[in-house]
């Protein structure tokens, strides 16, 4: 096989090696730079993923050579910062990924450099508040300051000053928070015994995430009512700090490292119990399966965590396959226009989603398989918003097409950015936003909890 065709093995990744010194050397990281954007420019197969690809050929192309060794040291930083970490380049395009012999992986290219220019102090005040997701919830969500601070979100003059005091765009919708915390009334319980033949784990732990607790509690509700309807034993982990994926897409390592520390021990006492973790946000399910292993490739209590973390659709498929999940649905959900997110993807578990949503009668599933450019912080600065609008016009359309009853993504702030997106390019569509748990609960006919 000639090796510039590709790899047909499966993907492998390196473990991050942040801890090393040589890891912050800026010279060899502007070398791998170089070697990888050089390799990229002669493929040009992620031009249509994302942002960072079409700046980083626009950079080759507009350069003196049209190559790589034209382009300016200081211009890599503008490729850089369009990477917000998705990781479908290295899972679903890139043919050169590892084992092949040319090595590249170009979302952990992104993160050493990133992790670089923090360690540097490069990096806004704007970008660390947005990333300390526990401390603004924390305030945020108090009964009147959420009150306060959703009002102000809606309100064009405060939405002015943001702009211009943090940088976070006055046309982006902010999800509210919420001033009673998901962990405040969630409904947990149960004792129901384990079933002849089960082999998917009898009992779950939900590890809410610090949007469900803060800004969302319904998501989690949702959840749990599911979970009592299966008859699925239930507890809360003891605390929901940020999972890290914030920090880790700004390059603070060390703000990860200070959060796993206190994720990773409560988590282990669960997975060693034997309970399933459910994490209803795909990123922060990626975070503890995939990130924190390859940052800490050595750790068994990160492996016991990784290997106990579940997407919940993809738990409510394995109980399905066991012939445990109910399917005893009161109502039909018709048209969904379903939209897998990045970090759906590339956890590599299919679209568990959609074939649960699938077994309810009467239901529709139209999927929508590509990025909605939201990402986590980025489509909120103002530099970013246009772009994050622009590369999700293609889910827009596709989902005002699918003409669905509900437009639902696993990624709550996602499935908020495509209605924004349908509703400011001027489309128009009669459909609720729901996410995927609330429509479960929905075809399950359960009242809302909460």
């Amino acid at each position: 096989m000639n090796k510039r065709e590709g790899s047909l093995e499966a993907p492998t990744r390196h473990p991050v090696r942040w801890q090393d010194e040589a890891y912050y050397d800026e010279g060899a990281v502007f070398g791998e730079l170089e070697r990888v954007f050089d390799i990229c420019h002669g493929c040009r197969r992620c031009v249509n993923l994302c942002n960072a690809f079409p700046t980083l050929f626009d950079l080759v192309d507009e350069s003196a050579s049209g190559e790589v060794d034209g382009v300016a040291k200081r211009d890599y930083w503008k490729v850089v910062d369009q990477c917000y970490l998705c990781d479908v380049c290295f899972m679903t395009k890139c043919p050169y990924v590892p084992p092949h012999e040319w090595n590249v992986d170009f979302p952990h290219l992104m993160l050493r450099a990133k992790a670089v220019k923090f360690r540097k102090g490069e990096v806004r005040l704007r970008d660390r508040i947005l990333t300390s997701t526990d401390a603004l919830g924390k305030l945020a969500a108090i009964p009147v300051v959420a009150q306060t601070v959703n009002a102000a979100n809606r309100n064009g003059t405060a939405r002015g000053v943001l702009q211009s005091v943090l940088g976070v765009d006055r046309r982006r919708e902010l999800p509210p928070y919420s001033p009673v915390r998901f962990r405040s009334r969630a409904k947990v319980g149960g004792e129901w015994p384990v079933r002849d033949g089960e082999r998917t784990p009898g009992k779950v732990a939900i590890f809410s995430t610090c949007y469900v607790n803060f800004n969302e509690p319904g998501i989690g509700h949702d959840l749990a009512a599911v979970l009592a309807h299966n008859e699925i034993p239930t507890v809360l982990a003891a605390q929901e700090s940020c999972c890290g994926m914030p920090k880790l897409e700004l390059g603070d390592l060390e703000g990860v490292d200070r959060l796993k520390r206190r994720n990773i021990p409560q988590l282990l006492e669960l997975a060693r119990k034997g309970y399933a973790i459910l994490a209803p946000v795909p990123s922060c399910a990626l975070m503890f399966k995939q990130e924190l292993p390859l940052m800490y490739p050595d750790d068994a209590d990160v492996a016991a965590v990784a290997e106990a973390m579940f997407d919940p659709f993809e738990y409510f498929m394995l109980r399905h396959r066991d012939g445990l999940l109910k399917t005893d649905f009161k109502r039909s959900l018709g048209k969904v226009a379903y939209h897998i997110p990045c970090h759906g993807r590339v956890q590599n578990i299919g679209q568990k989603t959609r074939e649960t949503l699938q077994m309810v009668p009467g239901t529709q599933v139209a999927t929508i398989e590509r990025c909605a450019g939201h990402d986590g912080t980025w489509g909120v600065k103002k530099e970013y918003f246009e772009q994050s609008m622009r590369i999700g016009k293609p889910v827009f359309r596709q989902a005002v097409q699918a003409e669905p009853d509900f437009i639902s993504s696993d990624c709550p702030i996602a499935g908020r950015h495509i209605v924004q997106g349908i509703r400011d390019g001027g489309m128009q569509v009669s459909a609720e936003k729901a996410h995927p748990l609330t429509l479960l609960r929905l075809a399950y006919g359960l009242e809302e909890q909460g």
